[in-house]
């Protein structure tokens, strides 16, 4: 089978223009000199934010942005930033807009915190002081725009602050550039479905099609029996090398036996020959195998290869966790891992929620090195075999959970907490312990309240206000629990 390699997919484009009003250049010298150059500072920054920027530079006329909106379209960006320079005409802007048809960022950056006013007040030339005041004019069509656009369906997205590159403003500038990356990769990935779902798990099942109308994702389904097939011709050599990997990245425990080893790391070769024969860039996946004995082989050691892709960005969620596996790779793009979890217990002295799951986890956000444990009995599940047991990494965390919103269309659930040193429950899961700044009682009530799957993904860092953004590109609800 033919794919187009993942690197022409992946080319994220934001465009950059700066609006003004051409009757202002004969009036006032130098005045399009000066906001043509804080447009070349806005450029330089978001390309200093690895961004490839495509930069119209000026645009004046109603005329010259129906060209704009058509050069951007050509160009195929996904974010357009709008720098309001000085007053301009909404003319402007609307052609570029509906031409591009993405998302747009309004930046109000004023060149400096305040005007020097008694400098200002000292000018003898009334032409130059009003060439001065509107260099500094940015606030003015704001409104003009926002109208403009909110009577067209346009979504209204402001950044106000000041050109400085020290200033609070340039965060947010970053994380609406991270949430389009975001979305942008979530477009052009490919998610493995492998298997069926967990019968009755009522919560997990998923409108496959409603997944690729929000993401863009494309869902290939995959046979259980392929991966059975790819694990028979693998080498006896790459075999002891892939057990090799497993004893280096993992801790693992004595009573982990080299057949078992050595099963997992069949699987978990076989599992990478099938990620690249599709191209994936995530999988969900549940299988019995009962009465095959090749695919309950398969599934059964699955585990620890699972947890290697999970760490190198491919995440893997267990039970057919289609949406949860969105979530993961959300999170992981955002740099924060995404590991699949659930609650496990309450613990009311301490006042912190345990969660984990058994299955994959993400290595890369481990609290040191993961521990590969023999279980003799997968609970729930068939067969026994090798599993993780670790902690997510102690410090600020984001919950993440993609959940239906009720409406035939689905939101982002999110929490931020800590993940908290403390006895965690040794049963070859991952496992954790998590605060949240409301208390553990009112975030499982208020949490359960907006109606997630039972599963969520767990990511390390604040991420909530990038989440945001990232719901708000897409055009679905975030609900921020704390």
């Amino acid at each position: 089978m033919d794919f187009i390699p993942r690197e022409v997919h992946q080319r994220h484009r934001v465009g950059l223009f700066s609006i003004g009003l051409d009757t202002y250049w004969d009036q006032f010298h130098g005045l399009r000199e000066r906001l043509e150059g804080y447009n070349r500072e806005i450029a330089a920054r978001l390309e200093s934010f690895a961004a490839e920027v495509v930069n119209l530079g000026m645009i004046d006329t109603a005329e010259k942005a129906v060209a704009a909106g058509h050069a951007f379209r050509q160009a195929d960006v996904d974010l357009i930033y709008l720098h309001v320079a000085t007053y301009a005409l909404s003319a402007s802007v609307l052609p570029v807009v509906r031409r591009a048809k993405v998302p747009v960022i309004l930046l109000n950056l004023s060149p400096q915190a305040a005007i020097d006013y008694a400098a200002f007040n000292q000018m003898e030339d009334r032409t130059r002081m009003t060439g001065e005041w509107l260099a500094h004019c940015q606030a003015c069509s704001v409104p003009e725009i926002a109208n403009v656009f909110r009577r067209n369906g346009i979504a209204i997205h402001q950044v106000t602050g000041m050109l400085d590159g020290k200033d609070e403003a340039w965060r947010e500038i970053e994380d609406w550039l991270i949430a389009s990356r975001v979305a942008h990769r979530m477009e052009h990935n490919r998610m493995g479905v492998m298997g069926h779902y967990y019968s009755g798990m009522l919560d997990i099942y998923s409108d496959l099609t409603l997944q690729s109308s929000i993401f863009g994702t494309h869902i290939e389904i995959l046979e259980v029996d392929e991966l059975s097939a790819l694990r028979r011709n693998i080498p006896a050599a790459k075999i002891w090398e892939r057990v090799a990997l497993l004893r280096d990245v993992f801790d693992v425990q004595p009573d982990c036996t080299q057949v078992e080893l050595e099963r997992a790391a069949r699987t978990s070769l076989a599992l990478d020959t099938l990620v690249e024969n599709y191209q994936l860039g995530s999988l969900a996946y549940y299988y019995k195998g009962v009465g095959v004995s090749e695919n309950e082989d398969a599934l059964s050691s699955i585990i620890a290869g699972n947890s290697l892709l999970t760490g190198r960005g491919i995440p893997v969620a267990g039970e057919l966790e289609i949406k949860n596996v969105q979530a993961m790779k959300i999170l992981d793009l955002l740099g924060s891992g995404g590991s699949f979890t659930e609650y496990y217990a309450t613990d009311f002295v301490d006042d912190v929620l345990l969660m984990g799951h058994d299955g994959p986890g993400h290595i890369a956000i481990a609290d040191g090195k993961p521990k590969l444990r023999p279980l003799g009995v997968y609970h729930g599940k068939v067969g026994s075999g090798l599993s993780i047991e670790m902690s997510v990494k102690h410090g600020p965390v984001t919950l993440l959970s993609v959940a239906e919103d009720g409406n035939g269309g689905l939101k982002f659930v999110v929490a931020e907490g800590e993940s908290v040193p403390g006895l965690i429950l040794e049963i070859g899961n991952t496992n954790s312990r998590y605060r949240f700044p409301v208390g553990a009682r009112r975030f499982l009530q208020e949490w359960n309240q907006e109606g997630p799957a039972h599963h969520c993904a767990i990511g390390t860092g604040h991420r909530h206000a990038q989440l945001n953004k990232v719901a708000q590109i897409l055009g679905i609800e975030c609900v921020i629990v704390c």
